[in-house]
């Protein structure tokens, strides 16, 4: 017999997983939406957040939640600054040096968390890791919980930027037409300092709220995030901003129903198994390509 309330709790956790995978997905997507530029090193922004998360932690006793207010503006200015330094200087490159290049950047963050760090994976434990919240049969992870409302309200603050403000309307105008957008006036090269900057931040934040749920480790772990990037936004459409939301939704719910329903040994490979048959089927991705809106 179908147990409808196991199905409703799998459905809720992998939903509020894939929250989070939408955020890595959409600051993935945003970069390649506006510069072109697919950043290899986005994984490893991820664990430059759960890193600081663990430092402020280890330092100062600091909740996870609390240190987004470091987190977040400090992953901006690194993302803005890197874009400056060394990515502008890729505009008019091939394509290829703008992957080599985002690809040593990972070599160099793993690298240099391994030196600093150890290889040692590293976790913050919180005191209410082990609670949860119920709705009527339903009961959530307080921790999975917090992470969703996290991934709603960073999300929510992103469509309000991206819709309703002049810096919106230029990022948006920049990865529409970048020679049409220079010749009325935006500099699209600070355009793409500020969204470089947002990706990363949006990175950041992600790796923030997962440091309660996973081990940090320097090397490895960025590959996987860069690799769950990836497939979010391939499923939803590379430069789609609005459907790499629903890629993540559809990425959590995969992977939490394939780990629950089948095993739990192979939950990585359900959303990779997903990746292929949309790649098969339809290259562009579910819902097309779009970057003018969230």
């Amino acid at each position: 017999m179908f147990d409808y309330v196991s199905f409703l709790q799998n459905l809720s956790n992998g939903v509020l997983i894939g929250g989070v995978y939408a955020l890595i997905g959409v600051g993935l997507t945003l970069v390649f939406g506006v510069m072109k530029t697919i950043n290899f090193a986005h994984g490893d922004f991820v664990i430059l957040g759960m890193y600081c998360a663990v430092l402020l932690n280890t330092l100062f006793g600091w909740d996870p939640y609390l240190s987004l207010l470091v987190a977040m503006p400090l992953g901006f200015l690194t993302g803005a600054v890197l874009q400056r330094v060394v990515l502008s200087r890729l505009v008019e490159a091939p394509p290829e040096s703008s992957l080599l290049v985002t690809l040593g950047l990972a070599l160099v963050i793993g690298n240099i968390l391994l030196l600093t760090f150890g290889a040692e994976p590293k976790s913050v434990n919180v005191a209410y890791a082990s609670s949860t919240v119920s709705l009527g049969a339903v009961s959530f992870s307080l921790i999975l919980l917090l992470a969703g409302l996290a991934t709603m309200v960073v999300i929510a603050g992103l469509y309000a930027v991206l819709n309703h403000t002049e810096l919106g309307r230029a990022i948006r105008a920049t990865a529409d037409n970048r020679l049409g957008a220079e010749l009325v006036g935006i500099n699209t090269r600070w355009i793409e300092a500020v969204v470089f900057g947002i990706g990363m931040s949006l990175a950041v934040t992600a790796g923030v709220v997962l440091i309660p749920l996973l081990f940090a480790t320097p090397t490895f772990s960025g590959a996987i995030f860069t690799l769950k990037a990836f497939v979010v936004t391939v499923l939803g459409g590379l430069g789609n901003i609005g459907a790499a939301i629903a890629g993540g939704l559809l990425l959590g719910v995969v992977e939490v129903m394939g780990a629950s329903y089948l095993t739990s040994d192979y939950r990585d490979a359900y959303g990779l198994l997903v990746f292929l048959l949309v790649l098969l089927l339809r290259p562009e991705g579910l819902f097309g390509k779009t970057v003018k809106r969230v």
